[in-house]
């Protein structure tokens, strides 16, 4: 289990972020046109695996924008915008922010959270998933990965980058 903050007060998450080199985990999302992908659909691409619990919070949607801008640069490399949230609330967020570079991912119908070692097992962010980043190469094997340690601060966006 890994103890990260929510505004000061400590709470446990499920398990803990896979390791630098191993495989990610090939999880289960659902698309804004609930349509189901896994993370092996992008085999031959670099991912950028955006963690967050909600989109309706300032700091994760501050998360997807930033990710959104660096992606327009990023080549072979797809932003996965991860949240347990709706597929139509992640829809409706991306389309009045005009947001095209990110696809996002809904864990609603998965347990994508739990494989990734994520989820809040106590506190009111209960069952929803906590901040972090991870970064895999074209083999889907781990080459960053930041458990936020503070869930309402933002990650560390150029270490995830600098990786790629």
């Amino acid at each position: 289990m890994a103890q990260v903050l929510l505004r000061g007060t400590p709470f446990q998450t499920q398990g803990e972020l896979p390791a630098l080199g191993e495989p990610c985990p090939d999880v289960d999302f659902t698309a804004n046109d609930l349509s189901d992908f896994k993370i092996s659909d992008f085999q031959g691409q670099r991912l950028v695996l955006n963690i967050f619990p909600s989109i309706d919070t300032p700091t994760c949607a501050l998360s997807v924008r930033r990710f959104n801008e660096a992606a327009a640069s990023l080549e072979n490399t797809q932003v996965l915008c991860i949240s347990a949230d709706l597929p139509f609330a992640q829809s409706r967020f991306c389309g009045a922010e005009g947001l095209e570079k990110v696809k996002m991912a809904s864990t609603f119908r998965s347990d994508a959270g739990s494989q990734l070692g994520v989820v809040f097992i106590e506190g009111p962010l209960r069952g929803l998933m906590s901040r972090a980043v991870l970064v895999l190469n074209e083999q889907g094997q781990v080459i960053h990965a930041e458990q936020v340690k503070e869930t309402a601060q933002e990650p560390d966006y150029d270490a995830a980058l600098a990786v790629l």
